[in-house]
């Protein structure tokens, strides 16, 4: 689960991360207001930043208005202006899509003097089953961007499980940035806070970019991404309601209310199938034979009738779609009983009306494949069976194709 800038520096602030001061604001007179509270706590620069979930704000632009994501403002009149360029316009970034963003609420802050730019993040490597801290001197630029030219300039600490993270990694990682004196040790204490937070509210990610050094040797977070681990909120329930439903995609919150996984992409093959691994071969398959798919739709281990024909509407919602693949592995669930599933929900009314012209190709692989092969083949309905996956891909693009 994402949450907003201004959220998570609050959730900073609380485990002793160094932060500038800000307000949140959902109006440009809630904007005044904010800038003026922080003039009265000796700000004489602010900065005025769109609060949505994407990056790139920086140097995105407003569809209306042209106005930047992040605005410099030097006066309470100026934090006026930024907040009435902003709001409620669309903000498209490099992250957004061309579609962009409404930007509905703000983030008013203090400036701060800038003497270098750094990053730091938190997050766990998979590949090797332990949370890694990761800093650059590249600061304020795509970590990613940094990853793929210039990969030495990240250093990383690897955090033993059941243990902290020990004073001389902070440190080690301190160095790397070439700090000494007051920010060193400033630094190792804003690692350490860093770290203790990811861990207690069970984030998947932290990520300070741009961590910067200000010119009194003060070590700040001016920037700030947390995403939360979803399986682990029930723990955390103070961190749910931080959740804003504007941000993520309508789809995928009504995929949500049915216990479905859902992620829409950019194709026009409609994906369904059990199980992650499942989804992402899928997928792939689907790109070789030459096709484009248009989203992940995990409808998990019990594939009945209910699931499939809410996934059906889920997929259909998606006007892009032209082509639909079915890839069930029948393992907790027998084919015959998801090819049954099927051929009822593709029966149904709402969905008939929606399938007339849309090709769906079935392949039910494991426990009863055969019988479940029998009941699509012999049902009557505008619907292809498949055994090898292959088939099935090459089948969906012919019948796009054509």
């Amino acid at each position: 689960m994402n949450i907003h800038e201004y959220q998570a520096k609050e959730i900073l602030k609380q485990y002793g991360v160094a932060v500038p001061a800000g307000i949140a604001a959902f109006s440009v007179d809630e904007a005044v207001k904010a800038a003026e509270t922080l003039k009265s706590q000796g700000a004489s620069l602010f900065v005025v930043k769109a609060q949505i979930h994407a990056g790139g704000r920086g140097k995105g632009r407003t569809v209306k208005n042209n106005s930047k994501g992040v605005i410099l403002a030097r006066s309470v009149e100026e934090v006026k202006a930024a907040a009435e360029g902003l709001l409620n316009d669309v903000l498209v970034t490099i992250q957004t899509g061309p579609e962009g963003k409404l930007v509905q609420r703000l983030y008013v802050t203090d400036g701060v003097d800038i003497e270098k730019e750094f990053y730091v993040g938190v997050t766990l490597d998979r590949a090797v089953s332990k949370n890694v801290i990761m800093v650059s001197t590249e600061g304020g630029v795509e970590i990613e961007h940094v990853a793929e030219t210039t990969p030495e300039k990240i250093i990383k600490e690897w955090i033993e499980p059941g243990h902290p993270l020990h004073p001389n990694q902070a440190r080690r990682l301190a160095f790397a940035l070439g700090l000494s004196g007051d920010a060193f040790k400033k630094a190792v204490k804003f690692i350490h806070a860093l770290y203790k937070a990811f861990e207690a509210t069970d984030a998947s990610i932290f990520e300070i970019n741009p961590l910067v050094l200000t010119p009194d040797q003060d070590i700040i977070a001016l920037d700030a991404k947390i995403n939360f681990d979803e399986n682990a909120l029930y723990r955390h329930p103070e961190l749910a309601e931080l959740r804003d439903e504007s941000e993520e995609n309508e789809l995928e919150l009504e995929a949500g209310k049915y216990n479905l996984n859902y992620i829409k992409l950019d194709g026009n093959v409609g994906c369904m199938v059990n199980g992650a691994g499942l989804a992402m071969a899928t997928m792939d398959i689907i790109k070789l034979a030459g096709g484009q798919p248009a989203n992940f739709l995990d409808v998990g281990g019990g594939a009945n009738v209910e699931t499939v024909k809410n996934g059906f509407k889920i997929i259909l919602s998606d006007p892009n779609v032209q082509a639909i693949l079915i890839n069930i592995f029948g393992g907790i669930v027998r084919c015959d009983r998801v090819a049954n599933g099927i051929v009822q929900a593709v029966a149904d009314p709402e969905i008939a009306a929606k399938v007339a012209n849309i090709p769906i190709i079935v392949r039910l692989q494991g426990t009863n494949a055969e019988e479940a092969k029998e009941i699509i083949d012999n049902s009557g309905l505008n619907v292809v069976s498949a055994v090898l996956l292959k088939e099935a891909a090459e089948a969906v693009t012919n019948a796009i194709a054509s």
